[in-house]
């Protein structure tokens, strides 16, 4: 067997062992009965009939929506003012704020949720979505920090300092040179953050309050009985996510497209700071 092909076959077998749990939910959402094995008896779309008249199922996703919003929203002035402090900054404590953002890709979920989770209890705050969304913050930010600096970083700063140049202030050389070059990927980004807000379970697990987001509601009907309509609510949350996702790849692949062609800052600032 030839190198390439051996290759070609552990890819395929990789790609199955990921996907093909991932199609037996998918596939099972649509079987006619609650029957959760072979041979099927037919196809339907009841389960998915069922959890969009359910409204546990739609409180659910309700709440899993707000945080997901307010979190993206929230991280994307954030983030996108301390990426852009640090990709501009000369100081020597760049490096170790840099680090401070990025700590929380290295620590564990269960790590962060009981950290907080303790926080609230010392601050006597009482759990609920807000609490969610702050956790969420927490989490999805270095994420977004990460894309957005690399962004910024690549920018060519003769464009920055040109504008300059023309008399522009630094808000003018924000939001007419810097932003116009890189709110694709913030975008994208946002998306990213809102995917990874929707789907976090073990977080949410210990800051949620009395309003369980949409994992928390499939952990807890699994936890009863396996209910068919569960694989209904996992199908379509995958199809939100990789959409997303789709979404945030092909922004931020855009938006590199774009910056590449970006040459000239008297195009970018319109003309001088008006006086």
């Amino acid at each position: 067997m030839s190198p390439g092909r051996f290759t070609g076959l552990v890819t395929v077998a990789g790609m199955l062992f990921l996907w093909l749990p991932l199609l037996v939910v998918v596939l099972f959402s649509l079987h006619e009965t609650a029957s959760l094995s072979f041979p099927f008896d037919g196809f339907s779309l009841r389960w998915y009939e069922r959890i969009f008249e359910s409204p546990e199922v739609r409180a659910a996703a309700r709440n899993s929506l707000v945080v997901a919003t307010s979190t993206a929203l929230v991280t994307l002035v954030l983030a996108t003012l301390a990426a852009y402090g640090m990709s501009r900054s000369r100081s020597r404590w760049r490096a170790p704020l840099s680090l401070l953002f990025f700590l929380p890709i290295t620590l564990p979920g269960l790590f962060i949720g009981v950290a907080l989770l303790i926080a609230f209890s010392r601050l006597e705050y009482s759990l609920s979505l807000v609490t969610v969304t702050i956790a969420h913050l927490v989490y999805v930010f270095p994420f977004f920090f990460l894309l957005a600096r690399a962004a910024l970083e690549r920018l060519d700063p003769a464009l920055e300092e040109a504008a300059a140049d023309l008399g522009a202030t630094g808000w003018t050389i924000f939001r007419r040179v810097t932003l116009p070059q890189v709110w694709p990927v913030l975008v994208g980004a946002a998306c990213l953050a809102f995917a990874l807000s929707f789907d976090e379970f073990i977080i949410t697990f210990f800051v949620v309050g009395p309003d369980p987001t949409l994992p928390l509601f499939i952990w807890s009907s699994l936890r009863r009985t396996i209910d068919p309509s569960i694989n209904a609510i996992s199908t379509l949350l995958l199809a939100f996510t990789v959409l997303l996702f789709v979404v945030t790849f092909a922004l931020t692949s855009w938006g590199e497209r774009r910056r590449r062609g970006t040459v000239d800052p008297l195009v970018l600032t319109g003309a001088q700071e008006p006086r």
